[in-house]
């Protein structure tokens, strides 16, 4: 091998090898990520349209989104029709938080999460189970993960008077954080006082 054939090896080797790194993460995003998406929204959407069909009458909800800079709730009315079991009550006000705000405020959930179980104990407190997919997308930070947590807590609370408190849970376990920051090992009761109209 003559030292001009050496060098370019040398050059050439390293290009494959980050280019064959590069290839596989293009195609596991292309094909894989990408596709989970959509089909997390649809599945969110059948679930809500599914438990609206339940639903009684239309009646005005309170839903709070974050607003990241000012690190405050907002406060979003929305028309819904509420189903006569509390934790279908849940399950609705949690999906339409996956859904999103319908006045452009930012995210409290991402569109991936999904909650997998729900239950109201008799001491009134909400059980929720999240899939791992929750922690996929999420705004970094203790203020955000906060944020979130109490956009679906005080949700709750606002709409469902036997809400007092809420434990969150992944996959069925308890978990110590969200998302590395928020500490998920005890019960958050409402903060409504904090949040603003919006």
């Amino acid at each position: 091998m003559t030292k001009r054939t050496f060098i370019l090896a040398l050059i050439i080797i390293p290009i494959l090898v980050i280019s064959g790194f590069y290839l596989r993460a293009l195609y596991r995003r292309t094909f894989f990520e990408n596709r989970q998406r959509p089909e997390d929204e649809i599945r969110t959407q059948l679930t809500q349209e599914a438990l609206q069909s339940e639903a009684g009458s239309q009646v005005a909800v309170s839903l709070y989104f974050p607003n990241y800079d000012t690190g405050e709730l907002i406060q979003e009315a929305r028309e819904m029709s509420l189903a006569p079991n509390a934790e279908d009550q849940i399950r609705q006000i949690v999906l339409a938080l996956i859904q999103g705000s319908l006045q452009g405020h930012a995210r409290s959930l991402p569109s991936s999460a999904a909650l997998r179980a729900v239950f109201l104990a008799s001491d009134g407190t909400a059980y929720l189970d999240f899939s791992s997919d929750v922690k996929r997308n999420f705004p970094v930070g203790i203020e955000s993960e906060t944020l979130a947590i109490y956009s679906v807590v005080d949700s709750l609370a606002a709409n469902i008077p036997g809400v007092k408190r809420v434990k969150f849970l992944i996959q069925g376990q308890e978990v110590d954080t969200l998302d590395g920051h928020a500490d998920l090992t005890s019960f958050y009761t409402p903060n409504l006082v904090a949040n603003s109209p919006g």
